[in-house]
């Protein structure tokens, strides 16, 4: 799998676009704006997008899904279903933080914990990682060891879970449960900011790492 990260938005969110170097299809992960800029870029790789990925349904993640499925004529796939919330409210958001207008939406396919996608030859996992939001999904590819968390976890820190149906303690155990027995040396690119491994923030993380657990989940 290649991939390259393309902040997108005034929030320079990490969108993704990743594809197979076996066949050249790929996808594009979280298209919160920009659209040029994640064009150019699919052009430059000469890459044949295939589908767009989805981790949630925040407006700096979601809110150039609509107009880029339209381009590229291509499927929306993830995030969970309990993710609808947020998804209805983009119409909203784009206004409140100044995006262009967005669309409400579903995807062609909601995910689910267990479930896997496929682009090109490559096969993702998906975790179903609630906390940050309730339908938050996290796309694993196991060969090259890389996940793509949203706002799950940072380089340093955790995501919010301040907003509407934000829950801190789940988020935690999302992240030990679902996401620390991948292995430490799992790279990941996180919705914003500097990649990370899951072992470095397992040692230094002052939210989540291993030195700041009480022995009761």
């Amino acid at each position: 799998m290649k991939a390259v990260i393309i902040p997108v938005t005034p929030f320079q969110q990490n969108c993704s676009l990743i594809w197979c170097d076996e066949t050249m299809r790929g996808a594009v992960i979280d298209p919160g704006g920009d659209l040029e800029r994640i064009s150019a870029e699919i052009e430059s790789r000469d890459v044949a997008v295939e589908k767009i990925l989805l981790t949630h349904g925040h407006v700096d993640h979601a809110a150039g899904t609509v107009e880029l499925k339209d381009r590229l004529g291509v499927p929306v796939e993830g995030p969970h279903a309990e993710e609808r919330f947020w998804l209805d409210r983009l119409p909203d958001d784009s206004v409140k933080w100044g995006f262009a207008a967005a669309s409400s939406f579903e995807p062609d396919r909601w995910l689910d914990n267990g479930d896997e996608v496929s682009v090109g030859n490559l096969k993702l996992d998906v975790y179903h990682c609630p906390g940050h939001t309730p339908g938050h999904v996290v796309f694993f590819e196991p060969k090259t060891r890389i996940a793509f968390v949203g706002d799950v976890l940072f380089k340093g820190s955790v995501g919010r879970t301040d907003f509407p149906r934000g829950n801190h303690d789940e988020l935690l155990r999302s992240i030990r449960e679902r996401l620390w027995p991948l292995g430490d040396d799992v790279t990941f690119v996180p919705g914003h900011g500097p990649v990370s491994t899951f072992g470095d923030e397992r040692r230094s993380n002052p939210y989540v790492g291993d030195d700041t657990r009480t022995g009761v989940d």
